[in-house]
């Protein structure tokens, strides 16, 4: 599954079991999704290897991780993108910002952090604010479309990643008006609130 060096690198680095909670620290490295609370789960590490490839992350780059939940994607997109880049992960649950942010705090990677989001709106408030422009930006729930926003947000030549239903959706922006999208069906997501 896992085809790109750094991306290898980061699940070698970034262990799936400082993210899940306690009581299910033994099926840390089990194949499938976790409960984190609030009706949230870790996904399997299978579906998110396959979305990072999908999303291919450069070192230097500024990503946007929405849905950030344990903290494991903001991590493993940290540890790719290095001290050069920026992550940031928007979380609507405030108990799952605080469990996320405490968990990103295991590794030394100051170029990240989880943030409190608002529905609806994808501005990271430490970014920049509403003009931050990403390279790229994962969404780890499903959604029942690709929000206007979160294109909005895209750099040109930037990529976005996310569920939509029972897909996984790739989509490249091209211009300010034209996407390349690119539908992988058959995953199950949490929904995107």
């Amino acid at each position: 599954m896992l085809k790109t060096e750094r991306i290898i690198e980061a699940f070698k680095k970034i262990d799936r079991a400082d993210f899940v909670l306690d009581e299910y620290r033994d099926e840390a490295y089990s194949d499938y999704p976790l409960p984190i609370g609030h009706g949230q789960t870790i996904s399997q590490p299978s579906t998110v290897a396959f979305m990072l490839e999908l999303l291919e992350p450069q070192e230097g780059e500024k990503i946007l991780d929405v849905g950030s939940g344990s903290g494991w994607t903001t991590a493993l997109l940290a540890r790719i993108v290095g001290p050069g880049g920026k992550v940031f992960g928007l979380e609507l649950i405030p108990e799952l910002v605080k469990f996320g942010s405490e968990n990103l705090s295991k590794y030394n990677f100051p170029w990240s952090e989880i943030q409190q989001g608002e529905k609806g709106h994808f501005a990271p408030h430490r970014a920049g604010g509403s003009g931050t422009r990403f390279d790229r930006t994962l969404v780890s729930a499903a959604g029942d479309e690709m929000p206007q926003a979160l294109i909005d947000r895209l750099k040109i030549g930037g990529r976005l990643v996310m569920p939509i239903q029972n897909s996984v959706w790739k989509a490249d922006k091209i211009s300010e008006t034209k996407l390349n999208k690119t539908e992988f069906p058959g995953f199950v997501f949490v929904p995107l609130k």
